[in-house]
């Protein structure tokens, strides 16, 4: 049978952290970082998985027979323990994956992994499934069978956004704009080296204690909390629920205004905003630790900077700064190098590729 070969991007997100399982907004954009999938389809029904990254070790199950192993290879029995549960048949594959996004970087690895394997399944099998649809099946995939209660965001990222047009999302409906990053801006991302993991207990703990503040609130979501007209009922919540709330629904106006900075070319408020969003997460969320903190903080003081922030679920990983175009490069090599003075770890430059 014919072998067939598909990727998928990494991505990093603006702004809008803990706003997609609210059903809030959200503006990702892809990175260049890949995973790539070839499949070839076998003649039974099994599956035998191998990843470049992850050892010498084939994992193989029997479709139908999926089960979770705590290790990379459940995102891949995911997918196919969601395509049965849909009734969408598969047969049997034979995958391997090369990814260049880091793990733990909160640049999304898994949702690229899955979205490379769902398009590597659906060009072998001929399955008629949507972009958005693929996202769909990867999510869940995801929630349901590898146990990450995670949003929407990372995998319709990976499934639909570009590298030089952020994806305004609304994560309620499913409709995306794709937004043009203005010519004089950059983006720049450095992973602390801290890694992080969506299926940990903090990132639970948080998406619990968010919903807790939305049932006190009398609401499903937060999304549906308007913080102009109700901030006194936010601030009226106890401490820890009124600081998760008061976090999910800045972010989300946050969101809807970087969007209108984009558009307008007005990047010193898109960098505000920035700050903004990495001070909310830092002491309304708490997700940071001080490694990031630390980056943010070298980003504040760096000349051509004029925004910076964490990335992704939290507790780790990335940050993301705005700069002036062109000199990218030279202040992720000046941040980096000061970093690893400071605390002995790698500040990896993710963006820009340095060749």
């Amino acid at each position: 049978m014919p072998e067939v070969r598909a990727e998928a991007p990494g991505r990093v997100n603006l702004i809008g952290e803990h706003t997609d399982y609210h059903e809030g907004f959200v503006l990702p954009c892809a990175v260049p970082q890949r995973c790539v999938a070839t499949l070839r389809p076998r003649d039974d029904r099994r599956v035998r998985a191998q990843s470049e990254q992850i050892g010498d070790e084939v994992f193989e199950y029997e479709l139908g027979g999926e089960q979770r192993r705590d290790a990379w290879v459940d995102y891949v029995q995911g997918l196919t323990w969601v395509l049965a549960k849909r009734g969408i048949q598969v047969g049997g594959f034979d995958l391997h994956l090369d990814s260049d996004v880091p793990l733990g970087s909160g640049l999304s690895s898994s949702a690229a992994l899955e979205v490379a394997t769902m398009r590597a399944l659906r060009a072998a099998f001929d399955l008629e499934l949507t972009d958005v649809e693929l996202a769909r099946i990867a999510q869940r995939a995801e929630v349901e069978f590898v146990g990450a209660p995670v949003g929407i965001m990372d995998q319709m990222a990976a499934s639909l956004a570009g590298e030089r047009a952020a994806l305004f999302l609304d994560t309620r409906s499913l409709e995306f704009e794709q937004v043009p990053l203005p010519a004089d801006l950059e983006l720049v991302v450095i992973n602390s080296g801290v890694a992080h993991q969506h299926a940990g207990g903090d990132y639970v703990t948080r998406r619990r204690e968010s919903e807790e503040a939305a049932r006190l609130l009398g609401v499903d979501r937060l999304r549906d909390v308007s913080l102009d007209r109700r901030l006194d009922e936010i601030n009226a919540l106890p401490s820890t629920h009124a600081r998760r709330a008061r976090h999910v629904v800045t972010e989300n106006a946050r969101v809807l205004e970087a969007r209108t900075c984009l558009l307008a070319g007005d990047l010193k408020r898109l960098g505000q905003l920035f700050f903004e969003s990495h001070a909310s997460m830092r002491d309304d969320y708490e997700i940071t630790v001080p490694a990031v903190d630390l980056l943010v903080d070298l980003s504040r003081r760096q000349p051509g900077v004029f925004g910076a922030r964490m990335t992704g679920g939290g507790f780790g990983g990335a940050v993301v700064l705005a700069v002036t175009a062109g000199s990218g490069a030279d202040i992720a090599a000046n941040i980096s190098s000061k970093y690893s003075n400071q605390t002995g770890n790698d500040g990896q430059v993710l963006l820009p590729r340095l060749t």
